[in-house]
């Protein structure tokens, strides 16, 4: 307002100065009156505008107040904008941290699922993989889908799932199916499947292939192995009517593959190659050998001591005739050692005592013959085993040489040769030795019951009389 006054004072002035210029010499009335003019025109002047400052004074202030109202509004909408947003940020944090749960879940589900269908994939029954194949492939497709998302992912996881309880709940009490599996034949024939518990069977369409499914080795469908015709009958019925005896094998299988792994005893000498010819030949020729000598030395009769004391009471009532009679009634070496010792009687004990050791010493190769040969089978065996041990090792390498070892089958001829040369050189070993002993112990049996009967009739015998002159050279004793 002041400056308003300065300013109408300054422009009153200013026109009396303008006057003055216009007239001669204002004088001191006329420039106060001027002035007085310019003042109430200043004042008027003032006056408005002190007037217009009131008038547009309310509004300014209202709309000021209004600003200022607005402004504290906004301030306080900032401040709980700013909490919201601190809230929010709280609040996505917690978010985040239950999204990345979740993924984890997600990912750990996923982990959980594909063990899970590989491990059923594994352990599935042959008879049923076929069943189940485009379900497991379903859900490795989905499992390993990039542009899936995960849900959908997870959808059809548990899809696969449920059809993998239905399995179940179908198993229960056992489930009937239709299929193809190979034939004891090779030849893919068309049946129906009975899946019970861990036990798979099958009956073709002809009721002519019937028995306990298995898997093979390099073998895509399923294989029958037939089951004893006692049990064939009540399978038939079992898989064709739903109901009856069912044929349970507590081995799932594997007493059935381990009977078809064992040949007959030809096949399995065949396998065994060249080598077999002498260690068969070696086992026959000691085994027949122990036969006769067994038999021979069997045969050999040994003196009682009543056949000894009827010889020397007939020699002591002086019946030579009657002693030898009764000596050739022993048969074998004993008889012929005792006929030469009656014949002999007279003579001196130390002569009769060298007749029958001599007699003793023909006697010993005759049974002791051939006996050696067992002991020679015993050793031969085991060396003629290894023999074919190692030339089946080296057809075996020669194999792996050509073919490499991705076949077994290739492998089995030079491996069948190795192991089997050498179980039966043992087979052949073993027993020659054993027979050996006990040939060895009946030949020194006899040999030592010749030996007593000897030294028997040595001492039975009576003095010999005067003036019998001594044997010519008579040899040392042995008894």
């Amino acid at each position: 307002m002041n400056r308003l006054l300065l300013t109408a004072l300054a422009l009153g002035f200013a026109a009396w100065i303008g006057r003055a210029d216009a007239t001669t010499a204002p004088t001191a009335e006329t420039l106060a009156e001027a002035a007085r003019a310019d003042l109430r025109a200043a004042l008027d002047e003032l006056s408005a505008l002190r007037q217009q400052i009131e008038a547009e004074r309310l509004p300014l202030a209202q709309k000021l107040a209004e600003l200022e109202q607005r402004v504290l509004d906004e301030r306080a909408a900032l401040q709980r904008a700013q909490r919201e947003e601190a809230n929010q940020m709280v609040l996505l944090g917690v978010l985040r941290s239950e999204v990345q749960g979740h993924s984890n879940e997600v990912r750990a589900l996923e982990s959980l699922f594909g063990e899970y269908r590989r491990t059923l994939e594994t352990r599935l029954p042959i008879a049923e993989l076929a069943r189940y194949r485009e379900a497991l492939r379903e859900a490795a497709a989905a499992a390993e889908a990039p542009d899936l998302a995960p849900a959908d992912k997870l959808a059809r996881q548990l899809q696969f799932v449920a059809t993998t309880l239905q399995r179940l709940e179908a198993a229960v009490g056992g489930d009937r199916f239709p299929g193809q599996a190979l034939s004891p034949a090779g030849v893919v024939v068309k049946g129906i499947f009975l899946q019970f518990g861990p036990g798979s069977y099958f009956l073709s369409e002809d009721g002519a292939v019937q028995g306990v499914v298995e898997q093979r080795l390099n073998s895509p469908e399923p294989n029958v192995a037939e089951l004893p015709p006692a049990h064939r009958a009540a399978l038939r019925d079992l898989i064709a009517k739903g109901s009856g005896q069912l044929p349970v094998d507590p081995t799932v299988g594997n007493a059935l593959r381990l009977q078809a792994t064992r040949d007959p005893l030809a096949v399995h000498i065949a396998k065994g190659g060249p080598v077999m010819v002498p260690i068969l030949a070696l086992g026959a020729v000691a085994l027949l050998i122990f036969t006769v000598k067994w038999l021979q030395v069997r045969r050999v009769r040994v003196a009682t001591s009543t056949d000894l004391r009827a010889i020397l009471a007939a020699l002591e009532a002086g019946h030579r005739d009657v002693a030898e009679r009764r000596a050739r009634a022993i048969p074998g070496p004993v008889g012929e050692m005792l006929v030469g010792a009656v014949q002999h009687h007279r003579e001196p004990k130390e002569y009769i005592e060298e007749v029958m050791y001599e007699k003793m010493l023909a006697t010993r190769p005759r049974l002791e013959r051939l006996v050696p040969f067992l002991a020679l089978a015993a050793a031969a065996a085991p060396l003629l085993g290894l023999l074919g041990t190692v030339t089946g090792m080296i057809n075996t390498f020669n194999m792996i040489t050509v073919f490499g070892t991705g076949d077994p089958k290739t492998l089995a001829g030079g491996i069948s040769e190795a192991l089997i040369t050498t179980e039966f050189g043992l087979i052949v070993a073993i027993p020659s030795l054993l027979l050996h002993a006990i040939l060895s112990r009946k030949v020194k049996g006899v040999l030592a019951s010749m030996e007593q009967t000897a030294t028997a009739f040595i001492n039975g015998l009576p003095d010999t009389p005067a003036g019998t002159a001594p044997p010519v050279n008579p040899l040392p004793s042995h008894a």
